[in-house]
């Protein structure tokens, strides 16, 4: 019985889980970083599908921390208060009910992370290696310039397709230095987020409406130079 309890709250912890996969590389975390990995992750993401308050998502990510703290103590055989798992999941259960209905307790519960967090996810070009901008700005526009306008519908000049070719260059050449960040490192995913946010903010700054920022992501995902 022990065991299931076990695997129970193994399975519950992991929804934000110590552990995760990046780069095909199993990475074990601490518990900070895994709080602040659910800040660019789960954070969203309960929001959109939970109908959760900011204010309450982040009482959520405390307790996590909280407990998975104490799950470590556990395993070590250290604890003074939980004896089990289960033990330490029903504590949890009664924090989240100070400030969550008992429904959206359940629901908290139940939350599964996505198989993947873009936002942390860094892509790496390896063409860009020998280009340099200018290079790559002509490789871009000779093939895709025209057709760029025309994604942007009615409000699309030249030379707002340069300027969103500008910043997706740069953008690559950036992923180029952080690639270099070993995996195990975290500053890896901090960067590699600060990055998409200034991707973002470049997009933006060519006078794109917000409505058509994951249109523009989408765009550079698919016309990339010398993509396999």
């Amino acid at each position: 019985m022990k065991k299931i309890i076990a695997l129970a709250l193994f399975i519950f912890l992991s929804a934000t889980g110590i552990s995760f996969a990046q780069d095909n590389t199993t990475v074990k975390r601490t518990p900070e970083e895994e709080k602040e990995l659910f800040g660019y992750c789960d954070k969203p993401e309960m929001i959109r599908t939970l109908k959760l308050s900011p204010e309450q998502v982040d009482k959520v990510a405390e307790v996590d921390l909280w407990a998975k703290k104490e799950q470590l103590t556990i395993d070590a055989n250290t604890n003074e208060r939980f004896a089990t798992a289960g033990e330490l999941k029903q504590e949890v259960l009664k924090k989240y009910k100070a400030f969550l209905s008992a429904d959206q307790a359940k629901a908290v519960l139940d939350y599964k992370r996505s198989a993947s967090c873009p936002i942390t996810e860094l892509n790496v070009n390896h063409a860009y290696d020998t280009l340099v901008p200018a290079r790559a700005l002509q490789l871009f526009k000779t093939p895709w310039r025209k057709l760029l306008i025309e994604k942007l519908g009615p409000v699309g000049n030249g030379r707002m397709a340069d300027m969103l070719f500008e910043a997706e260059v740069w953008k690559q050449k950036e992923s180029l230095t952080i690639d270099k960040i070993p995996v195990s490192d975290f500053n890896r995913i901090r960067k590699t987020v600060a990055l998409y946010q200034e991707r973002d903010r470049r997009f933006l700054a060519t006078g794109i409406g917000a409505d058509q920022l994951a249109q523009m992501i989408q765009f550079f995902e698919e016309h990339q130079l010398y993509k396999k």
